[in-house]
């Protein structure tokens, strides 16, 4: 199967698009009533549901041979080459409550590594989009990390854990290094927004353990793209599977020097 990336990306950003007016009109309305729990924290609600059913369907006419990668499961048969890997959604909580940000995610990837990624920042109506070798641009804008090459000089956005919290000791130590020694931390709530705010200079890097693929993948090829560097927790180039991320501008390696030797890996 020959893929033209750019005519690709540009009808998953109208996709991705279309979602976040879906979920923008839903939000007005929203009950919490609504709010289901897949598990401890979390959460699911007819939005999530719907927004992804409008997003597989579609990228079904897109791609026809590419399987699916999914958050809510509406759609689950892998391909062995190319895969749709979705979060329609992310940033459920903060939708629920009201608080930005929360996006729209959606990747192809390529023998498991993203060639074509969009994050749509539904709060703040900025689209992400980037395919492998591309460039990365917000809202047709081209994009680039932060300047900054010096850890102490970054402002950093992390991510907190709320389903597991085995971890508990590791985190706070890592926070407390990152919050004596730089700009500070912040915890956003949207790991797709996040990486695409890396992406785009906002701050210098972003990093989280237990995640999925569907929260990082189109985030972490926005990164890349924007001249950044996205490494699993070991340095390695697992970042999608391995529910673990550090990404970040020419910082990034002091970034992973420090979470490692402090995560003791």
């Amino acid at each position: 199967m020959k893929i033209d990336l750019q005519h690709t990306l540009n009808e998953v950003v109208k996709i991705a698009q279309r979602a976040g007016e879906f979920i923008r009109h839903e939000g007005k309305k929203f009950d919490k009533n609504d709010i289901q729990e897949k598990g401890l924290n979390n959460l699911v609600s007819y939005v999530d549901m719907e927004a992804e059913k409008m997003i597989v369907q579609t990228l079904k006419f897109t791609l026809p041979d590419a399987g699916f990668i999914t958050e809510e499961g509406t759609e689950t048969e892998k391909a062995e080459t190319y895969n749709w890997v979705i979060d329609p959604l992310d940033g459920t909580t903060n939708f629920m409550h009201g608080l930005a940000p929360y996006s729209v995610s959606i990747a192809l990837i390529e023998n498991d590594k993203p060639i074509l990624g969009v994050v749509y920042v539904i709060t703040s109506d900025e689209c992400f989009s980037a395919v492998k070798g591309g460039g990365a641009y917000c809202n047709r804008e081209k994009i680039e990390v932060s300047k900054v090459n010096d850890f102490k000089d970054g402002l950093y956005i992390v991510g907190m854990p709320y389903t597991s919290f085995e971890h508990m000791e590791h985190y706070w130590k890592v926070f407390g290094h990152f919050i004596k020694n730089t700009h500070g931390i912040r915890r956003l709530g949207s790991a797709a927004a996040d990486l695409a705010f890396v992406a785009s200079g906002r701050a210098e890097g972003f990093f989280e353990y237990g995640l999925n693929s569907w929260d990082v993948a189109a985030g972490a090829l926005l990164v890349q793209e924007a001249g950044g560097i996205v490494t699993d927790y070991k340095g390695g180039g697992d970042y999608l599977f391995s529910n673990e991320i550090i990404a970040g501008c020419a910082v990034q390696p002091e970034m992973y020097k420090v979470i490692s030797s402090l995560w003791d890996l």
